[in-house]
């Protein structure tokens, strides 16, 4: 396939079929694929270079080794004379999304990581986070030094959130328009590897957030190169990418090629897929198939584990289910519903999409099958909707109480702990921990961080930043009684959402930050919290008293976590828990851990009661 990385030796590197790649004699290798033009050139700004025409290759590339450019240098491509524009495979854009593009040596860094093989994707516990808010600098190398945080809290996967070159320094991510080029302002390529490298020597694997429905509008040059997009589909982003249309295997080519190279030259675990919903694709052979079949092939060749996991509104098993049976086959999809159902349970929120949501019965079914809406009827969209995720394995769903969408496209970006209690929050984050599928963090939930995570930009444009603050404000335009969002362009917008980890170390959040590493040690050591199977939970739920026990079972070890989601407190029944309980957590912090009780189903003095929103995991010692 033309673009496409080759499949090599995990020792010897990896080379890009397109862009530029830097010789041994000191010559660069030039590939391009740019059918709108006649000709194409290459040209070093600045200097007084000859341009260095690129040959014709057929089916619309140009190619050619160039002397005399080498790493570091700056160049940009001349289209038949007139349009000077950057590499749309550029890996390094050192002056941003308008300025040339620079060669980039992807052997010259040295990477330290050689027995890494990643880890099973049972094992995943995300934390997913923002690099240019996660630190005081808001770069690579700062979030290198929070790595031993997050290994004392117990997270096994950082998943960052897109770092393809945006316009500007601020930026959630989702407007790149150079899909190869490392963000410069967060360290660019060298950063990133460092980052992965020092990730992977302390145990932890990384997950790339990447965008293949849509580019920026801000920088985004490839429609002057060839039709990567088409007016056949609409997105709410911009322009939808041509997959399936006239020239759409080159298109094709260029986006399994960007999948590859993170994986190889980045040594990146895993990539979320951001919301492939706004992927369209009517071809055959779908490219989500195409990718996941590239994906897991290369995985292989260079022994290590390489998985792809969807963010899809769609609930459609196709996702994840195998070609054979008709499914793209990816590794694993989000689960959104999980999040409404418990957030609707817990705020009483009724406004959009969680119209859908807020029985009790809606938490329930996502705990036992992962999808709420399964093809029933959809208040919010007024059809039926989803397909049924009862025969998927629950490692096959990520899960979370918060995540940057679900913080971020609120008005104000303000998280959870504006309006729910402590012991609110400890419950949401035993609910997402303690079931049977992937967990997600959103960076400083696990404290219960005070900055907000509203929505940002550093757009050059004067006319789309104007853009943005009116479509800001017309989609808030319903709650104008709560005032007006943030300004996205405004430095301090994001400046207000800078993490404040000093927080985590006194009285309530070091109380929540406490929890949640107690939960997450559970849910790592203990047997029957570690399976990922339905076979061996039991789910028991009291739809008027508001109160969950879930059974957990793995060979001997069986585990009982009770859940009142309730503003009362409740007795638990002794048929539910009889015996000897060993005391593995309590929220409230009345049961010291490791402490014992016996339940009599005769003596009602010995039933456990669980305090309003509280939580208790006993481990069954002795049945009576």
């Amino acid at each position: 396939m033309h673009g496409q990385i080759r499949s090599i030796s995990r020792d010897t590197g990896v080379i890009l079929d397109i862009g530029a790649t830097p010789l041994t004699d000191g010559s660069t290798r030039f590939r391009v694929w740019g059918p709108r033009a006649q000709k194409i050139e290459v040209i070093m700004p600045g200097s007084d270079r000859t341009p260095a025409l690129l040959n014709p290759e057929g089916s619309g590339y140009f190619s050619g080794t160039v002397s005399g450019i080498g790493e570091g240098d700056r160049y940009s491509y001349l289209l038949d004379a007139s349009l000077e524009r950057p590499d749309p495979a550029s890996r390094f854009q050192p002056e941003g999304v308008h300025g040339p593009s620079q060669v980039v040596d992807p052997n010259s860094y040295q990477w330290n990581d050689r027995r890494w093989r990643g880890i099973p994707l049972e094992q995943y516990i995300f934390y997913e986070l923002h690099v240019g808010t996660f630190t005081p600098n808001g770069t690579f190398d700062g979030v290198i030094s929070r790595l031993d945080y997050l290994v004392e809290l117990g997270i096994t996967a950082v998943e960052l959130m897109p770092v393809a070159q945006f316009p500007g320094e601020r930026n959630w991510g989702y407007d790149g328009t150079f899909p190869f080029a490392p963000q410069n302002s967060y360290g660019g390529p060298d950063g990133l590897k460092r980052l992965v490298d020092a990730c992977h020597a302390k145990g932890v694997a990384v997950v790339l957030d990447v965008v293949y429905n849509h580019l920026g509008p801000e920088g985004n040059y490839l429609h002057g190169f060839g039709p990567y997009f088409t007016d056949r589909y609409r997105t709410p982003w911009g322009d939808a990418v041509n997959f399936d249309g006239p020239d759409s295997d080159a298109v094709r080519s260029y986006f399994i090629s960007n999948a590859l190279y993170w994986i190889t030259e980045f040594h990146i675990d895993a990539l979320r897929l951001d919301a492939i919903h706004g992927i369209y694709d009517f071809s055959a052979r779908h490219i989500l198939q195409e990718l996941a079949e590239a994906v897991h092939r290369q995985g292989a060749v260079l022994g290590r584990r390489a998985y792809l996991i969807a963010e899809s509104d769609l609930n459609d098993v196709r996702v994840i289910n195998p070609p054979e049976t008709g499914g793209h086959g990816l590794d694993a999809q989000w689960n959104d519903d999980f999040h409404h159902a418990l957030r609707a349970l817990l705020t009483g929120d009724r406004a959009g999409y969680y119209a859908d949501f807020g029985l009790f019965s809606d938490l329930i079914k996502s705990f036992k099958e992962g999808f709420v809406l399964s093809g029933g009827y959809s208040s919010y969209r007024r059809r039926r909707h989803g397909s049924s995720s009862a025969g998927i394995t629950p490692d096959r769903l990520v899960v979370f109480s918060q995540n940057h969408d679900q913080v971020g496209n609120r008005m104000r970006g303000e998280r959870p702990g504006e309006y729910l209690t402590v012991q609110q929050l400890k419950l949401a984050a035993a609910t997402v921990l303690l079931s049977p599928y992937l967990p997600l963090l959103f960076m400083g939930e696990e404290y219960g961080e005070s900055a907000p995570f509203p929505y940002f930009v550093s757009h050059g444009d004067a006319d789309l930043v104007e853009g943005v603050r009116r479509g800001r404000l017309e989609e808030f335009a319903a709650f104008g009684n709560q005032g007006s969002p943030p300004d996205p362009q405004a430095e301090e917008t994001f400046l207000s959402a800078k993490l404040d980890p000093v927080q985590c170390q006194t009285g309530d959040q070091k109380a929540i930050f406490d929890f949640y590493r107690d939960l997450i040690r559970l849910r790592r050591e203990c047997p029957s919290l570690a399976s990922l199977s339905r076979a061996g939970m039991q789910v028991i739920a009291s739809e008027d008293e508001q109160m969950l026990v879930i059974i957990r079972t793995a060979g001997d070890d069986q585990v009982f976590c009770l859940f009142n989601y309730s503003d009362q407190s409740r007795v638990i029944r002794p048929a539910l828990a009889c015996g000897t309980l060993r005391v593995l957590l309590d929220s409230s912090g009345n049961l010291p851990t490791g402490s014992c009780v016996t339940v009599y189903s005769t003596r009602p003095n010995t039933f456990p009661t669980l305090n309003p929103f509280g939580v208790i995991v006993y481990r069954i010692e002795r049945n009576i």
